[in-house]
């Protein structure tokens, strides 16, 4: 056993038991705290379990990986889930809390109708499924370098630990493990960044020193037959940099597993400092990933550049035993690096690899290679426990519940809720062996399926009294029905083949597309039919304005 095999077991061991103690410590017996942990999780840890749900593999593993090899064009992810964190926090989220309900459909079933909930339900379960498939191929690629295990066999492992705390505890275990996992994961990625700009630049505050090898990064690149790095517009049309970096920013403020964390808090103030907190929390992060991207490739082009094929540093060989890295057997020396397969480069390299082998790229010891590998594992899970919620509760409380045992009790609705959540790891872990691309191209889609179904009807239910059910239904399907017909329309996946973009636009962007077809479609349906009721009006102010009293029913739980 090697040593960053031994490293990476140790720091695995320790966070899975760490994980597991807290769950247990945090086990709930009661629907409010198994879905929002009953309103009491204090504002700094919500801002840390938000951090966490929020960084998830795409952010953790392959955020990195892309900027690497897209160079400037890489920032749309940056700028996407960033900017659409901070549009989600101050436009949407206060207002969700307020209205004080567990989940999104039951927001949009109380503002509009029970068919708009049903939509909103199917929906959210879609999404869901899309973006955990990439936690999970995540994981699995984690155990698969760093122990050995076949990513098949890693990906049933990561499930199976999410399974135990998740299903144990809910939202409320989900929460304080994912304070624990946020820990794991901010030091897992800042402690190898500082370390390798210390060692490059002398100069140990990565998002200032990596400025200083951009010069020869851009040099590296073209000799080696890739894109300079700091060049605009290299790898898509301008019009998709737009579209991809809108349709994740909408698709973020209309995120289920996101909105629900804004549930959890005591009070409405607590809800807008948990936004603050968070977002302090994953700029940590993703201040730093232009520069974990840029040394990772610089070391990778200059370790590589010019070297026989047998005689390639030890991390391609580790590496390559995945299948994520490849070396064209047929040349004798790397002239040419490429991620994409198809390019015929003498060494083709995983996106997705590169954060998980920055410290061996680096030459950084096997410790540190092995807190990256727990760092890596704890981003996948924390995300994918949240995502794995709202498919239990859209399944249980917003469907189950809603129209075929209206009169259970709290212990049937918790155990229909943990069957279901048991049932979508099972079809999470098929699909995330097998994923359709990229872990964070996966996760891109589902914020774009997110952008063309919620946002629109979010956003209009809360600032557009004349909005009505008929059109908001009418636009949620639409716009999701075109997004995805879109996308597998462009990707190659259930056996079908794929087609060329239409207008340069990738399945990545279609989401801001979809979200403009949606809005127009519930504006036009909703003045073609008639208006809401005085009642709905009245509650849409309410929430708007705390000075209006708010009418509410007998079966409403309530808010501030």
């Amino acid at each position: 056993m090697s040593d960053i095999q031994i490293w990476t077991t140790i720091f695995i061991v320790l966070s899975f038991g760490a994980y597991m103690t807290i769950a247990w410590r945090s086990r709930v017996r009661e629907t409010e705290g198994f879905y929002v942990a009953g309103h009491g999780v204090p504002t700094i840890a919500n801002g840390a379990a938000i951090g966490a749900d929020w960084m998830s593999a795409a952010s953790f593993i392959s955020m990195a990986g892309l900027i690497a090899f897209l160079g400037y064009d890489g920032s749309i992810y940056l700028m996407g889930w960033t900017g659409g964190y901070v549009l989600l926090a101050l436009l949407l989220a206060p207002y969700l809390r307020k209205w004080g309900k567990y989940t999104v459909p039951e927001f949009v079933g109380d503002r509009y109708s029970e068919l708009v909930r049903t939509v909103s339900a199917v929906a959210a379960i879609i999404v869901s499924f899309t973006y955990v498939v990439g936690q999970m191929n995540g994981g699995g690629i984690v155990f698969s370098r760093f122990l050995n295990v076949d990513i098949t066999w890693g990906v049933i492992i990561a499930a199976v630990v999410i399974f135990v705390y998740a299903v144990l505890g809910g939202m409320k275990s989900i929460t304080y493990t994912q304070v624990a996992q946020y820990t794991v994961l901010i030091i897992a990625y800042l402690i190898p960044a500082v370390a390798v700009a210390q060692t490059m630049t002398g100069i140990p505050i990565p998002q200032v020193s990596f400025g200083q090898i951009l010069s020869g990064l851009n040099d590296l690149s073209v000799e080696l037959g890739l894109q300079v790095f700091t060049d605009p517009f290299n790898s898509r049309p301008m019009i998709d940099i737009f579209l991809v970096t809108m349709a994740l920013m909408i698709g973020t403020a209309g995120l289920p597993h996101v909105i629900i964390r804004f549930y959890t808090t005591k009070t409405v103030r607590g809800s807008r400092w948990s936004a603050f907190w968070a977002l302090f929390f994953i700029a940590l992060l993703y201040t730093t990933a232009p520069a974990v991207g840029a040394f990772t490739k610089f070391n990778l082009l200059q370790g590589v550049n010019g070297v026989s094929t047998d005689n390639l540093p030890q991390w391609v060989q580790n590496w390559a035993a995945t299948g994520l890295v490849q070396v064209n057997e047929n040349a004798n020396v790397v002239n040419s690096v490429s991620n994409d397969p198809a390019a015929g480069a003498d060494l083709t390299v995983n996106n997705d690899i590169l954060v998980l082998a920055s410290p061996e790229i680096a030459g950084l010891p096997a410790p540190i290679v092995g807190l990256v590998a727990a760092g890596g594992l704890a981003a996948a899970m924390s995300t994918a426990a949240g995502l794995l919620l709202v498919i239990s509760s859209s399944v249980s409380h917003d469907l189950y519940f809603r129209y075929f045992r209206k009169s259970a009790g709290d212990y049937e609705r918790l155990f229909a809720g943990r069957i279901a959540m048991a049932v979508a790891i099972v079809v999470a872990v098929v699909a995330g062996i097998n994923p359709p691309a990229f872990v964070a191209q996966v996760v891109a889609f589902a914020f774009g399926m997110a952008a063309s179904s919620f946002f629109p009807a979010i956003v209009l239910g809360i600032f557009w009294k004349r909005c009505n059910a008929t059109g908001a239904a009418a636009g949620m399907i639409v716009g999701l029905g075109f997004t995805i017909a879109y996308m597998l329309y462009t990707l190659e996946v259930f056996g079908l083949a794929a087609h060329d973009p239409v207008f340069g636009i990738s399945p990545e962007g279609i989401g801001a597309v979809g979200a403009l077809v949606n809005a127009v479609v519930t504006i036009v349906v909703s003045l073609l039919t008639a208006p809401p009721s005085r009642h709905i009006t009245d509650m849409v102010e309410s929430i708007r304005y705390p000075s209006v009293p708010r009418h509410t029913s007998a079966a409403d739980s309530g808010g501030e």
